[in-house]
């Protein structure tokens, strides 16, 4: 199916009236004030007339201005002053809504620009993990960054001065037209020209900033990957083959860049040549007249400037539908990222739930991420409130996207999974997760404080109780040794401390959230066995009525557990209970 130029567009120019609404008497103040220009630039030239006419030639003044210069001079140069003191207020007019119109403009553009992007952000934290995974992050960061930024420019620098300068294009045709019918109708020769040029190029236009924004995006991707991997790149010396795959799609994007400000520049150049050769032709035919006597020269002189008023608006409105089809390629993209569907969605009438028991059941549970072999298959099982379960199996048999399923970050594609006798689908999604606390393999730190990290499930918790679930954690000792306490700094993706120190972090976090179910995934496999034992004695504390899931390979981990699932190759092979534990409670 063919797409519509994004001007042309009905849904892209509703989406665009949406975003404007709430900032309605913002526009239309603005737009009152680009209007005020079309009287300015209708007044800019009289004074000229006025001076060659009357003051130098001696010509009386015309009716209608003789109420601006005062009372009826004795001599010609005693209009002089009069015209001077009405062209410096004219100006100072000109200049006031200049100022006015700049600084509201900028106001409801960054407005519109900070409300967008908050849309596009939420939006991305919304779109599912694998979503990310197969596009990268780095090009949600350029749609939110850089494509976001183009709704300011389309409504306040395209859409207002465009509007606006069609009607002083129409102010100053009629105006034209009743001063001189033949010079105005000469003036309107260049016209469709403009029209034809400017519907000729907007395609290739946006085919080419739509290139420019994938090729850019792709570059910053590069440098992402590459300082995420620093460690990696480092070790293996492959410094310089980054810097040159950084460097070719760089250079690709400078190239693009040039081709396309070559052609805007060139389509510049034809739109100045065609509006000079109607002004040529118009002061050709003019002069014809007042060698004729047709015209006097004052009035030549005003109807040159309206025809180069009238130019103006013609080259905005050219230039503007050139240069906003860069913009809109970039709200093509925007808007195509805001249609992704979320893989969770929340129903209208979800329910709210407080605080659950834990009593959990997988009825024929199935998913796949698209792929030929499922990654869950027909997984059945029950745990009730409080208990511990293990999983245990190979790498990639399906132990992590079992928990995701729980998490509602994906949902079954077969069967369902119900929490206290109602299935996920049916909660709402955020009362939902907030029942989770999780400590995930890789421990996963914000680049804030300490203090930070582990409220950042409750963010309005005491300092005293952050620092009762550090203790919890084993990890307080370890925090009142550095100098700044719990209000060091861990570093981006906490790399400032150590994998077991982020660990103890985690569990922290998790103890302080104080939810009724637990998942570890892998909570001791990237620490030494020092750590590990304090990790463990956390884990024992922090599982003590709750509901909890660990997943891990090594068994002292699963000691504690009272039922034992193993999944090989997304089925669960055995569901058993754990012999340890049911001595333990013997």
């Amino acid at each position: 199916m063919s797409q519509r130029p994004p001007l042309e567009n009905p849904s892209l120019q509703r989406r665009l009236a949406q975003e404007a609404r709430p900032y309605a008497p913002h526009l239309v103040a603005l737009l009152f004030l680009e209007l005020l220009a079309t009287p300015v630039a209708l007044l800019s030239p009289i004074p000229l007339q006025v001076a060659v006419d009357c003051v130098v030639h001696g010509r009386p003044v015309p009716g209608f201005l003789q109420w601006m210069l005062g009372s009826h001079p004795e001599t010609p140069q005693d209009l002089l002053p009069g015209v001077c003191m009405v062209s410096l207020a004219i100006a100072l007019l000109g200049q006031i809504r200049i100022l006015l119109s700049t600084l509201l403009s900028t106001l409801t553009g960054q407005r519109l620009m900070l409300g967008f992007r908050s849309r596009l952000f939420r939006h991305a934290q919304e779109l599912s993990i694998s979503y990310h995974t197969n596009r990268t992050s780095t090009d949600a960061l350029y749609r939110i960054q850089s494509d976001a930024s183009a709704i300011e420019s389309v409504l306040t620098d395209a859409a207002i001065p465009a509007l606006s300068s069609a009607f002083t294009l129409v102010c100053m045709l009629v105006v034209l037209l009743r001063l001189d019918l033949r010079i105005g109708s000469i003036a309107l020769v260049v016209t469709p020209l403009l029209f034809v040029l400017s519907r000729w190029s907007r395609p290739t236009l946006r085919a080419r900033s739509r290139q420019i924004k994938e090729q850019e995006s792709r570059a910053l991707g590069v440098v992402q990957e590459t300082l995420g991997l620093l460690p990696v790149v480092k070790v293996f010396g492959q410094q310089e083959r980054e810097e040159k795959r950084f460097t070719t799609l760089a250079a690709q994007c400078v190239s693009a860049r040039i081709r396309l400000s070559l052609l805007e520049n060139s389509i510049g150049l034809c739109i100045n040549m065609i509006t000079a050769g109607g002004v040529a032709l118009v002061f050709y035919v003019g002069i014809s007249d007042v060698l004729k006597d047709a015209l006097t020269l004052g009035q030549l002189l005003l109807v040159l400037s309206y025809v180069s008023e009238l130019y103006t608006p013609l080259r905005t409105v050219s230039r503007k539908l050139v240069a906003v089809q860069a913009q809109m390629a970039s709200l093509e993209r925007a808007y195509t990222f805001l249609q992704e569907p979320p893989d969770v969605s929340q129903r209208p009438d979800a329910l709210p739930i407080r605080r659950a028991t834990g009593h959990i059941v997988f009825r024929g549970v199935g998913f796949d991420y698209g792929a030929a072999r499922a990654a869950l298959q027909d997984i059945s099982f029950e745990v009730d409130p409080g208990e511990r379960v293990g999983i245990v199996g190979a790498t990639g048999s399906g132990k992590t996207t079992l928990t995701h399923l729980l998490l509602r970050i994906y949902d079954p594609t077969e069967g369902d999974i119900r929490l206290d006798g109602v299935d996920l689908r049916d909660y709402r999604v955020r009362d939902l997760r907030d029942q989770f606390a999780v400590v995930f393999q890789e421990s996963l730190l914000l680049s804030g404080t300490i203090r930070e990290n582990i409220a950042y499930g409750v963010p309005d918790a005491e300092p005293e109780e952050i620092e009762e679930a550090a203790r919890a954690a084993n990890v307080h000792h370890f925090i009142s040794s550095l100098p700044d306490g719990y209000h060091t700094r861990v570093g981006e993706r906490g790399m400032a401390v150590s994998g077991g120190e982020r660990q103890r972090i985690a569990l922290a976090r998790a103890f302080l959230k104080n939810a009724p179910i637990l998942i570890l995934d892998e909570p001791t496999s990237s620490v030494d066995r020092e750590t590990e034992a304090a990790v463990v004695d956390a884990i024992g504390c922090l599982s003590q009525g709750r509901t909890t899931f660990i997943i891990a390979h090594r068994l002292n981990t699963l000691q504690g557990c009272d039922l034992v699932l193993q999944i090989e190759e997304g089925r669960l092979v055995s569901f058993t209970r754990n012999p340890l534990a049911v001595r333990r409670q013997r």
